[in-house]
């Protein structure tokens, strides 16, 4: 089974897509933590396991944590990063 891995700043607001946001601006949200990733990718259907004390890559210095998707091979990752970004808006209202 391949895991997916899901950064934070794939749905950062605060990031432009050379920086690694993978969607649009009006779906991003600021400053997403891996918590709500993790939360949203359960609301998706899948399970997470947040991984800490791991750098995003165009990041070493920061270490932001990521989440791995289990269970996702069927599904496109960019789809997947569309509907965790969903529902992290969502989940803060």
């Amino acid at each position: 089974m391949v895991e997916k891995v899901i950064w934070p700043a794939y749905i950062d607001a605060e990031r432009s897509r050379t920086e690694g946001r993978r969607v649009p601006a009006s779906a991003a949200v600021p400053e997403p933590s891996v918590e709500e990733i993790a939360q949203a990718v359960g609301q998706v259907g899948y399970d997470a396991v947040i991984e800490r004390d791991v750098a995003y890559p165009r990041e070493p210095y920061s270490e932001s944590g990521r989440v791995k998707v289990k269970g996702a091979d069927d599904d496109a990752k960019n789809d997947l990063v569309q509907a965790v970004a969903a529902y992290v808006g969502a989940l803060r209202g």
